[in-house]
């Protein structure tokens, strides 16, 4: 849920409709009434299939007049905790939004997605989210509402700077910071490493580099390649006063930053698109470079749907085919700032010309590469890399080498732990 959180007070969105009143999710329902938990967003985002649950739920159930939904919305900031409560009290929904999900498969808490879906519509994920879902080679996180980032900058301030185009490598883009620079903008690239969403940006710039936080054998901070990132942050941008003060500046705080004309460049999201219209901010944007050129792989983000073992594997599994399906697709996806994560769907979207806009982020969906969601112990390491990889481009800070040496002892401790307590 991080990439909504980003925006909560801070950008000015479709608000969500009402999903539901509060009803008591568990498994003491009848066999054929599927609770199902989810996130509401109040102003802090419009998304597509959150804005109509209502609406797809009444279809469903015309559809399966045996099958009633219970629907029920927590905000989204305390999804996680309060299903991690529900099930440690025994009231475990049948479905569930969430943003942690390795827990629950490793525990046996969850049915495998090839027990729900049926084989064409399980085999229409994008690959690349599926695989995302997996533990130990079975998927059981299912994706759902999803994102990719791209580089967004200001066209007016890069035409004051004398910029004819976007950055294209790692040295264009630091030319760009200098020229946003020497023509006063305030913050030429918003480095958001601030405790919010710091390790999307991170692992934006590792991925960049041909690094990133794991690898086969598990985590991986100390690759080379990520030294070499971080430290041309810290040296070639941060240093010369090109990127802020990166361990303070939020997500949240860098979107405000580029709708007010403060940044003149930072990677965004999809929901950046029309806040940015609103404002009649001119804009564009373009792949996140690798440092010698070339698009680099994105980093992908969605949050999850879980299915619980309450003995309703049929019934759920009915209601995630039919909101997977295409139907369905094209009738609830293509949300304001979040993606198909479906082939169909993606197509779909695409011959729609009001989605036109949404077209590069979809495009650059199969080469999403994601944080280690499949490891119990992310949530604890991630909020390390929050609160701590800031650090490793301030130029009066640890080295970066330093400081990705001590997540990785961090994540190894992170590791035992939850294998001896598995």
């Amino acid at each position: 849920m991080q990439r909504r959180q980003f925006l909560r007070g801070a950008l000015t969105v479709a608000s969500a409709a009402a999903l539901g009143g509060l009803t008591a999710c568990g498994s003491d329902e009848d066999d054929n009434t599927l609770n199902l938990l989810a996130a509401s967003y109040g102003k802090s985002v419009g998304s597509g299939i959150t804005d109509q649950w209502d609406d797809f739920i009444s279809a469903f159930e015309k559809k399966h007049p045996d099958i009633k939904v219970k629907l029920e919305t927590v905000p989204f900031t305390r999804i996680d905790e309060e299903l991690a409560k529900r099930v440690k009290e025994g009231r475990v929904p049948d479905l569930s939004q969430g943003n942690v999900f390795a827990a629950y498969a490793e525990q046996g808490k969850l049915h495998r997605a090839s027990d729900l879906f049926r084989i064409p519509v399980q085999a229409d994920f994008l690959t690349s989210f599926a695989q995302a879902g997996e533990v130990d080679f079975a998927q059981y996180g299912i994706p759902f509402l999803a994102s990719t980032p791209r580089l967004f900058y200001n066209t007016a301030l890069f035409e004051k700077a004398g910029i004819s185009g976007p950055p294209r490598s790692w040295d264009g883009l630091r030319e760009a910071a200098r020229a946003l620079k020497k023509a006063g903008v305030h913050t030429p690239y918003g480095l958001a490493l601030g405790p919010e969403a710091a390790e999307d940006e991170a692992l934006t710039w590792m991925l960049a580099a041909n690094g990133g936080y794991s690898s086969t054998a598990g985590y991986d901070f100390l690759k080379g390649e990520n030294i070499h990132a971080l430290s041309w942050l810290r040296e070639e941008l941060v240093a010369d006063g090109l990127a802020g003060e990166p361990a303070r500046l939020t997500r949240t705080k860098a979107y405000e930053g580029f709708l007010k004309g403060r940044i003149g460049m930072l990677n965004a999201h999809p929901l950046l698109l029309g806040t940015a219209d609103k404002a009649k901010l001119p804009y564009a944007h373009t792949p996140f470079p690798k440092e010698t050129g070339g698009a680099a792989p994105p980093v992908g983000l969605t949050d999850w749907l879980m299915a619980f073992k309450n003995g309703k594997r049929e019934q759920a599994g009915a209601f995630l085919n039919f909101l997977y399906g295409a139907d369905s697709a094209r009738e609830y996806g293509g949300g304001q700032g979040t993606l198909p994560v479906t082939v169909s769907g993606s197509r779909a979207l695409r011959k729609e010309p009001s989605q036109r806009p949404l077209r590069p982020f979809i495009d650059q969906m199969p080469d999403a590469e994601f944080q280690p969601m499949n490891h119990t112990s992310w949530p604890a390491v991630r909020s390390r890399v929050q609160h701590s990889i800031g650090k490793a481009v301030d130029p009066k800070g640890p080295s970066p080498r330093s400081v990705l040496a001590s997540l990785q002892r961090a994540a190894d401790t992170a590791e035992r732990s939850t294998r001896s307590t598995g």
